[in-house]
């Protein structure tokens, strides 16, 4: 058999575990050959690529960011082209294609499996919202890398009697600010899931230094907005993909609360520092996991299928049912944060 593999998209901690794991799998159990698309879906597109053998994944597993690097496609741009896709399959005589990504990678994996092109799925994202999964690798690297930050930053902000407003990653879902706002102990957490209601969050906020406190952390998700008439709020722009382009929140609600409280606020943006460096064991151990599921998957002839964690056991799904829904933060994960803060 011979497998193509790409990364798309964002990048991710754990990305290169997967790639050595399919590269290891294929070749050394199954005697396989693997070819690696540049670029993600690009890569595919032009047939840009590259052989994988094990010298290739040698070292990488520990290693963040891909090897084979990462890019966005334009959606109009994919469909216009999957019929040299599918051509340039057919010339290089592949078997089967894993391609790694998020929620986008994977509607593009399934619809180029509609068109009759041999996928097998595996998700990645930091923002944990895919719903076909319990968890994707990267989340806990990212969460880590944010409670590591939300610890240092406490002892500046009760150095200085500050309000820290630290923005970390999240566009339509706050599983990352819900997880590392609670591991530090944050006090508040405002997610895409529930606009916030300004007032309430600076009477939060403000008990604190009624209390005597001299410092508050509150940790925002870069998709979340304030409810409707609360605050004056900068929507942001579209990029190219569709993806919308935050006006900082952070930024923003720093300014609100500081004029409301008469403290000292600042915004700390963590933004892409959550995505790179080495990923955790828990990633590492997952990616390694869906790589090798997934290779399996190929040799059953099982298409059109992503790779899944249900409980502790790695399960198929159909691609389809994988891109339906996001994963977002339920009433009652937000009120368990709020008992605890």
């Amino acid at each position: 058999m011979r497998i193509g593999v790409l990364t798309s998209g964002g990048d991710c901690p754990g990305l290169n575990a997967v790639i050595r794991s399919v590269v290891h799998r294929a070749v050394v159990d199954h005697g396989d050959e693997v070819i690696g698309f540049h670029d993600g879906w690009k890569g595919l597109l032009e047939a840009d690529y590259r052989k994988l053998d094990l010298d290739a994944v040698g070292g990488i597993l520990a290693r963040g960011g891909t090897i084979l690097g990462s890019s966005r496609v334009q959606p109009a741009h994919l469909r216009d082209g999957v019929e040299r896709a599918k051509g340039h399959v057919a010339d290089l005589g592949i078997d089967a294609i894993i391609p790694i990504g998020g929620e986008g990678t994977l509607k593009a994996a399934n619809l180029l499996s509609e068109a009759g092109l041999p996928i097998v799925g595996v998700p990645k994202t930091i923002d944990n919202d895919i719903a076909a999964t319990d968890v994707t690798f990267g989340f806990d690297t990212a969460v880590g890398v944010a409670t590591e930050a939300l610890d240092r930053l406490k002892t500046t902000a009760e150095s200085h009697q500050r309000v820290l407003i630290v923005e970390v990653m999240g566009r339509h879902t706050g599983w990352i600010a819900l997880h590392s706002g609670m591991a530090a102990g944050a006090h508040a957490i405002v997610v895409p899931e529930r606009p916030f209601d300004i007032d309430e969050l600076t009477k939060v906020v403000g008990a604190r230094f009624s209390a005597g406190k001299k410092f508050a952390i509150v940790v925002v998700a870069e998709g979340a907005k304030p409810r409707p008439g609360g605050m004056e709020f900068e929507q942001g722009t579209k990029d190219i993909y569709g993806h919308e382009r935050f006006a900082g929140v952070a930024t923003q609600l720093s300014s609100e609360l500081e004029h409301r409280l008469g403290k000292e606020a600042r915004p700390v943006i963590l933004g892409h520092v959550q995505r790179g460096g080495t990923p955790t064991a828990y990633d590492r151990v997952l990616a390694t996991r869906f790589g090798w599921h997934a290779v399996e998957a190929a040799h059953r002839g099982e298409f059109g299928m992503m790779t899944a964690l249900r409980g502790t056991e790695i399960a198929l799904v159909p691609l389809a049912t994988a891109v339906e829904t996001l994963k977002t933060v339920p009433a009652e994960r937000y009120a368990e944060a709020e008992c605890v803060l």
